[in-house]
């Protein structure tokens, strides 16, 4: 099942994805996305919808240095646990919105990412019973300011700016996340190009690790890390970023 958020002429609701191709339909969904749907009985053809990131968490978990080849890119070895850290939810936008590029920055580097959504309340979750808490997974961009992530020593300058945590374009709860293909294209050239089962920390693992510290609540986000390849965009280029199963996230770069 795909689920997603959308705007619509009434007013903004979650919706199932039902077609394939051209022939999208967004079906709406009452009350929460979490559960067995239950339907309004509208409808819309997705043609005629805005495509909202399909979830607006309480907090977003992301995971750094998570291939080895990202690792040894940014100048280090991998590390042997994950390393996690925090984006705020005033990051997090959907589809074809824009990435705004802060004045102060220099760099803005885009970073592709599978991302797990947490679909029950849980905490001290053992990595056997992570699908257990897993609503489904989308595609996420942790962007980020690398000249502040580099000039802070700590990173949440540089990754927390509004408009760096680009979500979507729905969540799917059918995909198996253990070898997906992953790409990130920058104005149609590929620059990342990589598979999920090179993450060094799997999901069920990385559930596992973040539950130990904080209790995770439906909506909620863990990005799962990016492979080698990232790097700057600049105003009026557009980063896209494609997983097998999960379809394509979309964002054009514009100033602040």
């Amino acid at each position: 099942m795909r689920i997603a958020r959308i705007a619509h002429p009434g007013g903004v609701a979650f919706v199932t994805i039902d077609g394939d191709g051209d022939d999208l339909v967004a079906r709406e969904v009452a009350d929460h996305p979490f559960g067995t749907p239950t339907y309004t009985g509208k409808s819309w053809p997705m043609a005629d919808v805005r495509v909202l990131a399909p979830i607006l968490p309480s907090k977003v978990i992301c995971i750094g240095k998570n291939y080895a080849d990202h690792a040894r890119e940014m100048g280090g070895e991998p590390p042997a646990d994950p390393v996690m850290f925090l984006k705020p939810s005033t990051s997090v936008i959907g589809p074809n919105a824009a990435i705004k590029l802060p004045a102060d920055s220099s760099r803005v580097d885009f970073e592709g990412e599978l991302v797990a959504v947490i679909g029950r309340p849980c905490r001290d979750v053992p990595a056997a019973q992570a699908a257990s808490v897993i609503l489904g997974y989308t595609i996420g961009n942790d962007v980020t300011a690398r000249d502040q992530q580099k000039a802070d020593g700590q990173w949440t300058r540089g990754k927390g700016h509004d408009t760096f945590c680009p979500l979507g374009p729905w969540i799917n709860t059918d995909v198996d996340p253990a070898d997906l293909s992953i790409s990130t294209s920058l104005d149609g050239v590929v620059k990342q190009d990589s598979r999920t089962s090179l993450l060094l920390h799997d999901v069920p693992k990385l559930v596992e690790w973040v539950s130990r510290v904080m209790t995770l609540l439906p909506g909620d986000v863990i990005m799962t890390g990016t492979p080698a390849g990232v790097g700057p965009m600049t105003a009026g280029q557009t980063v896209s970023i494609t997983i097998e199963g999960l379809g394509t996230l979309t964002n054009p770069a514009e100033p602040r």
